[in-house]
C-alpha cells in the first residue's frame, strides 16, 4: 500500500458490501413499486368513495335548493361525516358551511374552475394541517357549487406505517445481504485461505507442502498447476543443494592439499626472497577464506534439506547461550540471562551455530559484541545479540540475511572479511525452527541482532 492512500477494504467485506448493497437496491426497486401501487391503489379508492358521497350529498343539496332554499340550515350539518369533514356550498347569495369551518378562499385555486356537468374535480391538500381530500360538484343552480373536504388522517396514518414497514424491511433486508455475502466469500475464499497457508508453509522452507486435491471444477485445475509448481521448485532446491554439496565436497580434498602445501611453504618463508613471502601470505589468506566459504557452502546445503524433526530436542536457550559464550575465542560479552529455564524445541546444533554465526559477526563487524540476553516475551524466547559497531543502515537489515552479501563490507577482501554466508546461515536456521531473526539499533549505538523463537513448554 503506498503511503498516503487510505486503506482498501478485504475482498470478504467488499463481497458483502456488493451483496448488501445490490440486495437493497432490488429491495428498494420492489418497495418503490409496492408503495407506488399501494398509495394508488388506496388513494383511488378512496376518491371513488368520496366521488359516491359527495354525488349523493348533491343532490340531496339540489332537491332541497330547489323544495325549500331555506332548509340548508338543517341539512347541511346533518351531511358532515365526522368532526374532520367539511361542506361548503355556493348559491346566488353566496356561501354556506357546515361541519369543521374552512374559508372559501382557503380551497385550492382553480379547483371550481375545473368542475363541469357530471364531472367533478378532486384536489389533495391541507386544511388547518389536516391532509384532506377536496371534491367538488355541480348544482343544478346557476353558479352553484357543492364542495366537500374528506379527511385522510385514516388514510395517512396507513401510508405512513407502509412507509415504515418498506423502509424497515429495506434495512432488514440489506442486513441480511451483507451477512449472507460475508457467509459466500467464506465459503468461496476458504480454498484461497489454504493456497495461502501453503505457500507460506513453502515461504517458510517446507518444500513438501501441497494443496490438497480440490473437487470443482474451478479450483482443481489451479490446485494441480499449484502443486506442479511446487514439485517443480522442490525438485530444483534440492537439486542445486545436491549440486553446491557435491561441488563442497569435491573441493574440500584439493583445497586441504593446497592449504597443507602452503602451510608447509609458510615454514619455509624465511629462506624465501621479500616477494615470494608477500604471495605466500596472499595465498595463505585467500585458502584460509575459501576453506571457510566451502564449509559454510556445505552449513547451506545441510540447511537446505528437509527438517522432519526428528532432530529436535528442549533446549534452555540460556545454558546454551551460557555454554556457547564460554567457548568462544571472542573476548566476552556482558551476559543478561532469564533465571527461568527458557526450553525451545529446536536441533541444538543449529542452535549453536546460530550462536556462533552472531558472535563471529559480532566480532568481524561490530567491534565485538558487547551483551547477550536471553528471555522470555509472551510465547516467544529472545535472543539478543549487541555490538560495539556503527548499526546496520536500514536499507540493509533485510540484504545483510541473504546469501553472500555483506553490507557496506562488500568490498573488502582481508582474511577476516567473512564469506557473506553467516548471517544467511542464521537466518536459514531460525526459519527451520519458526522463528524470526532481523537487525535493529542497540539502544546507545551499535548493532543489535534479534532472534526470536516459539517458547516451548516443559
Amino acid at each position: 500500500m503506498n503511503r498516503g492512500s487510505s486503506p482498501r477494504l478485504s475482498l470478504r467485506w467488499r463481497v458483502s458490501a456488493a451483496f448488501g448493497l445490490g440486495l437493497v437496491v432490488v429491495v428498494s426497486a420492489l418497495c418503490a413499486a409496492t408503495w407506488h401501487l399501494a398509495t394508488g391503489y388506496l388513494l383511488s379508492q378512496r376518491q371513488l368513495s368520496a366521488d359516491r358521497h359527495s354525488r349523493v350529498n348533491a343532490r340531496l343539496v339540489d332537491n332541497a335548493v330547489r323544495d325549500q332554499p331555506d332548509g340548508l340550515g338543517e341539512l347541511l350539518p346533518a351531511l358532515a361525516a365526522g368532526p374532520h369533514s367539511t361542506i361548503l356550498v355556493s348559491l346566488p347569495g353566496g356561501w354556506r358551511t357546515a361541519g369543521r369551518p374552512v374559508a372559501p378562499e382557503d380551497l385550492p385555486p382553480g379547483l371550481l374552475t375545473r368542475v363541469h356537468a357530471g364531472a367533478p374535480a378532486h384536489e389533495r391538500f391541507l386544511a388547518d394541517g389536516i391532509p384532506v381530500l377536496a371534491v367538488a360538484q355541480p348544482l343544478a343552480i346557476p353558479n352553484g357549487f357543492y364542495v366537500e373536504l374528506h379527511p385522510l388522517l385514516g388514510l395517512e396514518r396507513t401510508f405512513q406505517n407502509l412507509r415504515m414497514i418498506l423502509f424497515s424491511g429495506t434495512v432488514v433486508c440489506g442486513l441480511f445481504g451483507v451477512v449472507l455475502g460475508a457467509w459466500a466469500a467464506q465459503r468461496a475464499l476458504r480454498p484461497l485461505a489454504a493456497f495461502t497457508e501453503t505457500a507460506a508453509r513453502i515461504a517458510r522452507g517446507d518444500l513438501s507442502a501441497r494443496l490438497p486435491e480440490q473437487s470443482g471444477p474451478d479450483l482443481a485445475p489451479l490446485a494441480a498447476t499449484f502443486n506442479s509448481t511446487a514439485a517443480a521448485l522442490e525438485q530444483r532446491v534440492r537439486r542445486d543443494a545436491r549440486f553446491a554439496a557435491d561441488v563442497s565436497h569435491e573441493l574440500r580434498s584439493p583445497l586441504t592439499t593446497m592449504t597443507s602445501v602452503a602451510e608447509v611453504l609458510d615454514r619455509r618463508r624465511d629462506a624465501m626472497p621479500p616477494p615470494a613471502q608477500k604471495a605466500l601470505q596472499l595465498l595463505l589468506a585467500e585458502l584460509h577464506r575459501f576453506r571457510g566459504m566451502v564449509l559454510d557452502l556445505l552449513e547451506i546445503s545441510a540447511v537446505d534439506q528437509a527438517d522432519n524433526g526428528e532432530e529436535r530436542e528442549l533446549v534452555d536457550l540460556g545454558a546454551l547461550v551460557r555454554g556457547g559464550v564460554a567457548s568462544s575465542p571472542a573476548p566476552r560479552p556482558a551476559l543478561d540471562l532469564a533465571t527461568e529455564p527458557l526450553l525451545v524445541a529446536a536441533d541444538r546444533r543449529r542452535l549453536d551455530r546460530v550462536l556462533a554465526n552472531l558472535l563471529d559477526n559480532a566480532a568481524r563487524y561490530g567491534g565485538g559484541a558487547v551483551r547477550v540476553a536471553a528471555y522470555a516475551r509472551d510465547s516467544v524466547v529472545r535472543l539478543e545479540v549487541d555490538d560495539a559497531g556503527d548499526g546496520v543502515p536500514e536499507e540493509l537489515r533485510e540484504r545483510i540475511f541473504e546469501r553472500f552479501s555483506r553490507g557496506v563490507h562488500a568490498g573488502r577482501r582481508d582474511p577476516d572479511a567473512g564469506t557473506g554466508l553467516g548471517l544467511a546461515i542464521v537466518a536459514e536456521h531460525v526459519h527451520r525452527h519458526d522463528g524470526r531473526v532481523w537487525a535493529e539499533d542497540r539502544p546507545g549505538g551499535g548493532a543489535r541482532f534479534v532472534v526470536e523463537l516459539p517458547r516451548a513448554r516443559g
